[in-house]
């Protein structure tokens, strides 16, 4: 634009049809620079809620300790079936005694020791269930708040969604 400037000796007569023919070039094709730059400032807002949210607190011996003992079952059961697989393979006839043995338990044990499980299991289910985020109803007033000062004026749609949203 400069030599053209300099050339015709029409400079703010060439940059004002310069940026209208972008400004129109804009409404049928968005424009990629603001979009990337949009999209990496989201971007940026989420990993910064994301590390606010998952930042490590402080705690103590005991609760490490806790934490280490709730994480035992899971792994544990898994590596036991599987050690009964391999000692199935590797000592079948006293893998076979064993699983005799296990036959002769009564089966009100049984019963207490599915209830144990399923309990443990079930409560931390339960746990989580009753932890998990919040959904809202109204979505539309979720997002219409979380735009709210977001330095979307200059986006005449976003104005005019939002007005339509707020009347509802």
């Amino acid at each position: 634009m400069g030599v053209m400037d300099r050339f015709l000796g029409a400079g703010t007569a060439v940059t004002t049809v310069a940026n209208a023919a972008t400004g129109m070039a804009e409404v049928f094709r968005e424009n990629a620079t603001r979009r990337m730059e949009l999209d990496e400032e989201a971007y940026a807002r989420a990993i910064t809620q994301l590390s606010g949210e998952f930042a490590a607190q402080p705690r103590g011996w005991f609760d490490g300790l806790m934490n280490g003992l709730n994480r035992l079952p899971r792994p544990m059961l898994t590596m036991g079936t599987v050690g009964l697989f391999v000692y199935a393979m590797a000592e079948p006839v006293g893998f076979g005694l064993r699983m005799q043995n296990l036959n002769l338990v009564p089966e009100p044990l049984w019963w207490l020791l599915g209830a144990i499980i399923s309990f443990y299991f079930g409560a931390r289910e339960a746990h989580y269930f009753r932890t998990r985020p919040v959904i809202r109803a109204n979505a539309a007033a979720a997002t219409l708040a979380a735009l709210e000062g977001d330095g979307f004026e200059d986006n005449a749609a976003l104005r005019d969604w939002a007005s339509a949203q707020a009347e509802h």
